[in-house]
């Protein structure tokens, strides 16, 4: 595995921050175990380059990211939805 120096950095500094032993999260191509999308499938003979990583200190992960990829946003370990319910006269409440 490759990892930039960008990537060393960020690493660095989310285990000075605490948070070194968060299970990890890789995004990559979807059309391949590699991070290059015209390698396809499983294929052999590879080396993983991760250029980037993220904190998701909410949601309780790191996210290593290999290749130019577009990220959903992270989410909290509680829904917020959660706390927001409908009373017996239909009023909203947990707002």
């Amino acid at each position: 595995m490759n990892f930039s120096e960008q990537a060393k950095a960020k690493l660095q500094q989310f285990t000075e921050w605490g948070y070194g032993k968060l299970p990890v999260c890789m995004a990559k191509t979807q059309y391949s175990l590699s991070d290059d999308p015209k390698r396809l499938g499983a294929p052999a003979g590879w080396t993983l380059n991760v250029n980037n990583a993220s904190l998701s200190a909410g949601a309780g992960f790191v996210v290593v990211i290999s290749g130019n990829m577009m990220l959903m946003p992270g989410l909290p370990k509680v829904w917020r939805g959660s706390s927001i319910d409908v009373d017996d006269s239909g009023a909203i409440i947990g707002v």
